[in-house]
């Protein structure tokens, strides 16, 4: 079946439908089936209908087609996804499907949160409220550019919107980077928090020393998840496997290194006071890196301020006697490295693994933003055993028919609308790069909505009614792709919670996507 033929989709929204059983006739009417039973009361919905019998390729199909429906889709259901559908269901008569690759939703909130961090997980309540709306869909196990093409989307809906996020990660682009005992910060993190397609990562953590190359919030969380006592572990949903490798991890330091100074490191308050508090371990901080500090951050912006005079004074300020006496009594510890740059990654002497990082010392010239790390000429040999690349994610393109800036890593857009390509649109980390936290993607993706909405009641986008769902559903059938929808992962949900109760855990994460298509029957 040639999907790009089919030229009934100028008609309108199809309302949810069932493929028929093998050899029956099949006949398309206005089920919602294939939804969650809680959607049927968008069946209340009294809009006016007509009936079309449209032939796709061997079947007959009979729609019935609402009308003034605007069918938009959105690529990916992490926060970026979930949000933008948020504010596309203002629209009081707006369908919202969300197509994910994973068999389950929420993307990094599940897979790049830590999982010390549940608080920040709470998310997941209102994502799901989103869900349950009757006019939202969730289809899991549908990656778009593989079982589906964004130009099939795109005749399908009113409007289709990427918020597919980061999935890969910047290279070093440095010799011996690809040394056993080197890895990304991102796989890393995908394995603790069971992503599928880092499972296989099986970090060697039989060395003493770690080295991670960065100094951004999710290197401060990859250090304190390696010197983490394993027992602070034990309650929260890092997976089984992970929380077993660290229970015989032999790390006792970890180096996080940066190209510039204290007044230019990436992350927040919050995660470094996680770290002057970590149990068992002690920071390293060298005071000559903050001699001068105390004027120049008079003048940067409130919450730089408080970071750096926080860092200040645990570089400078001799700790009380309870804290003194805590850190003596560390068996671990974490540093900071600044005015440092990879170089190379060294190899043992057989040159089986990485044994240490070649860093050139820098300096600062420019000011403010400008600033930049130049090097110095000298060098210096870092020894560690395991090297953990931790410089920026970045998003990959997803369908050759949608514009990709490679060098920065995004879809080229204007607040969202996909540059040249009406009708599309973006969100997230594929709209803006791989920076800001939760409620900066939540700004974010509203603002994406508010245009799509906009351009919506200006009369930019496609006019005429579009089958939305009913379309791909038979698309994918034909593929043999069998999506999951939103109550087939709250069954998956129940199952990871039953599964953790045993151990005091919230949840034991699946893992393993072929588990979850079994456990659901598919």
């Amino acid at each position: 079946m040639a999907s790009r033929c089919w030229r009934w989709w100028g008609w309108s929204a199809w309302p949810r439908t069932r493929l028929p059983p093998a050899g029956s006739t099949p006949t398309f009417g206005g089920s919602d089936e294939v939804r969650d039973p809680a959607n049927a009361k968008a069946l209340r919905n009294k809009r006016r209908r007509m009936q079309v019998r449209v032939k796709l390729g061997k079947f007959q199909l009979l729609l019935d087609i609402q009308e003034k429906t605007p069918q938009i889709c959105v690529v990916g259901s992490g926060p970026a996804g979930f949000y933008t559908a948020q504010h596309l269901l203002k629209h009081p008569q707006a369908h919202v499907d969300i197509y994910e690759k994973q068999p389950v939703p929420f993307g990094l909130v599940r897979f790049g949160v830590a999982p010390d961090h549940p608080e920040v997980k709470n998310v997941i309540n209102t994502f799901t409220q989103t869900a349950h709306s009757g006019r939202c869909a969730f289809w899991g196990n549908v990656e778009v550019g593989r079982d589906v093409t964004v130009p099939e989307l795109r005749e399908a809906y009113h409007a289709v919107v990427l918020s597919y996020g980061a999935e890969d990660h910047r290279a070093l682009e440095i010799p011996g980077e690809e040394l056993p005992g080197v890895c990304s910060a991102r796989a890393f993190v995908g394995w603790y928090n069971g992503l599928p397609e880092n499972q296989e990562l099986e970090p060697d953590l039989s060395c003493d020393t770690a080295v991670i190359l960065g100094q951004g919030n999710v290197a401060l969380d990859v250090a304190r998840i390696l010197l983490t006592p394993p027992e602070h572990l034990e309650r929260t949903d890092i997976t089984k496997a992970a929380l077993g490798v660290l229970r015989q991890s032999r790390v006792k330091t970890v180096w996080l290194v940066g190209r510039r100074g204290p007044l230019q490191v990436a992350f927040t308050i919050k995660e470094l006071r996680e770290m002057i508090q970590l149990p068992g371990a002690r920071p390293i901080l060298d005071p000559v890196d903050f001699l001068g500090l105390q004027d120049k951050i008079k003048e940067v912006p409130r919450p730089r301020k408080r970071l750096t005079e926080l860092l200040l004074r645990t570089a400078t300020e001799k700790p009380g006697l309870e804290e003194a006496a805590r850190q003596a009594s560390a068996s671990r510890a974490w540093g900071l490295r600044f005015f440092r740059s990879p170089q190379q990654v060294l190899p043992s002497p057989d040159g089986r693994r990485a044994a240490g990082v070649r860093l050139a010392v820098t300096r600062l010239e420019g000011v403010d933003e400008a600033t930049r790390a130049v090097p110095t000429g000298d060098m210096e040999d870092l020894p560690c055993g395991l090297v953990l690349s931790s410089i920026g994610y970045k998003s990959r393109p997803v369908d050759p028919s949608v514009p990709f800036d490679s060098k920065l890593g995004v879809i080229p857009n204007v607040e969202g609308r996909v540059m040249d390509v009406p009708g599309l649109y973006c969100s997230g980390w594929v709209k803006r790069g791989p920076t800001g936290v939760i409620a900066t993607t939540m700004t974010d993706s509203f603002l994406t909505g508010q245009m799509l909405l906009q351009d919506l009641k200006a009369g930019l986008l496609p006019s005429g009614p579009r089958p939305g769902y009913a379309a791909i559903q038979a698309l994918l059938s034909s593929r043999g792709v069998r999506p999951v929808s939103f109550s087939e992962w709250e069954k998956l949900d129940a199952e990871e919670v039953a599964r953790g109760q045993g151990t005091g855990k919230p949840r034991e994460k699946l893992v393993d996507p072929q588990e979850m298509l079994r456990l659901l029957g598919h």
